[in-house]
């Protein structure tokens, strides 16, 4: 444990509600027990674990304070916490009395690093907080919470032991290499490589998943302009984020703002309108237009429903091969300016050309916006998606993931070519070394610094 007693606001400063000031460590009580004067009488030193205490500190407010005893807390350390008035001159005085009795000011992740010093949790879980914190939408606070909870570092502590016990076998008999003993079937041992890398091969694959789910889906909306880039994106943002003009061109640069619908979040990323320009600057927005369609999970085509034919002779060449391997919406804009007779002739003759999913809609009325929404949701795909799973989210996992895989590869092959066994055994340690550094069981100050320094104050 640190012999340095920490405080912090461990909630967001504001003017009116409650405010939580948070202090750890070993002379949190004494410290607490200076500035805080207890209605009963007793001392901050002298009550029970997991207990509140009513009364003042100093002057300045009536606070209520807990107490929390080592080692049955976030870190590890006892703790304090003081709750008072979300007034922010309150918060910063009795931050002040803190300071001048003895305390520290917590650095950015400090509660959290402590934790993770203190063996309370490892590392891929301390860097889980950040992410519960940071959660946009439910799928994203539900990948943080299981890997906050330890679904992650359970997984990668069994292929570890396997690791090690494999290892062990193959170092034994290097020990013994003379007596051409042999403790290791070279069978049974290609079997569990083999097992090994399937499950790395499963954790790694998941990272495509997991980054959607933290991040957000990428959707792009191309096409021609004036057709209600624009206008379908502020109503899908519900905010008025894009300028809507009659004026060809007006988008000129990406827009790009986040929404979340049913719980998974979307990135909805408007671009300019693609046409034949001289114009320098719009012609550098087009070019962003196709950057973003390579970039995208998702792409939506918005077509003018009175100029369809035209729109798709013009942009088919240029969106449709570009969106091989993503999935492409046809989105028919300005419905309402269309008869029942025109849209069954459009039905029948235009859009069987265009191989994809079709939503006729009218972005200025908010006509059959949620039915694009409902095809948004099953574009996604996330049904593949199990609560019980576990996915890779950070990209320093995925990272160490990755060479961990190329590692354990190696071993199978050295296993089938009969190479030595030093050589199988190095691939496996490091091997075990990449999936130490994800749990903090291999790690360095750089490291840790670089991790807990992107955490919030107080946290």
């Amino acid at each position: 444990m640190s012999n340095t007693t920490i405080c912090a606001i461990s909630t967001p400063q504001g003017t009116g509600g409650i405010a939580v000031i948070r202090i750890s460590g070993c002379e949190a009580f004494a410290i607490a027990d200076k500035i805080f004067v207890a209605k009963n009488g007793q001392k901050v030193a002298e009550m029970q674990a997991n207990t509140v205490c009513f009364g003042n500190v100093a002057t300045l407010d009536e606070v209520l304070v807990a107490v929390f005893h080592a080692p049955h807390t976030f870190t590890g350390e006892d703790t304090v916490e003081i709750s008072c008035h979300g007034s922010i001159f309150i918060q910063q005085e009795i931050l002040k009395l803190l300071l001048a009795n003895g305390c520290t000011l917590a650095r950015a992740g400090e509660f959290t690093q402590r934790a993770f010093l203190n063996g309370k949790m490892d590392l891929s879980q301390a860097e889980a907080v950040a992410d519960v914190i940071a959660s946009s939408s439910a799928a994203a606070h539900r990948v943080a919470m299981n890997q906050m909870r330890g679904g992650f570092s359970k997984e990668l502590r069994a292929l570890r032991a396997q690791l090690l016990d494999f290892v062990s076998l193959i170092e034994l008999e290097l020990d013994f290499n003379e007596e051409d003993v042999e403790f290791a079937d070279r069978v049974r041992l290609l079997e569990l490589a083999d097992t090994i890398g399937v499950s790395l091969t499963k954790l790694v694959n998941s990272f495509s998943l997991g980054n959607v789910l933290k991040n957000g889906i990428p959707v792009v909306i191309v096409g021609e302009t004036n057709v209600g880039k624009s206008t379908l994106l502020n109503h899908l943002l519900h905010e008025e984020k894009a300028i809507v003009s009659d004026v060809h061109g007006t988008t000129r640069d990406v827009i790009e703002d986040v929404v979340n619908v049913s719980g998974i979040t979307f990135r909805f990323i408007d671009t300019a309108g693609i046409r034949d320009t001289t114009d320098e600057v719009e012609l550098l927005g087009v070019e962003r237009t196709f950057q973003k369609i390579d970039q995208a999970s998702i792409v939506i085509w918005l077509v003018d429903a009175t100029k369809f034919n035209k729109e798709i002779d013009t942009l088919a060449d240029k969106i449709v091969p570009r969106t091989v391997h993503k999935k492409l919406l046809l989105v028919i804009n300005k419905i309402d300016k269309l008869n029942m007779e025109e849209q069954l002739i459009l039905e029948k003759e235009f859009l069987p050309q265009i191989k994809a999913d079709h939503i006729y809609l009218s972005a200025k009325y908010h006509q059959n916006t949620e039915k694009l929404e409902a095809a948004l949701l099953q574009a996604a795909n996330l049904t593949r998606y199990n609560e019980q799973d576990v996915i890779v989210s950070n990209v320093r996992h995925h990272e160490a993931l990755c060479k961990a895989h190329e590692a354990i590869r190696r071993a199978e092959e050295g296993l089938r070519t009969n190479l030595s066994g030093d050589f199988v055994a190095q691939d496996i340690r490091e091997c075990m070394h990449y999936l130490g550094e994800i749990t903090g069981e291999i790690s360095t100050d750089e490291v840790l610094g670089n991790i807990f320094r992107k955490f919030c104050v107080g946290k």
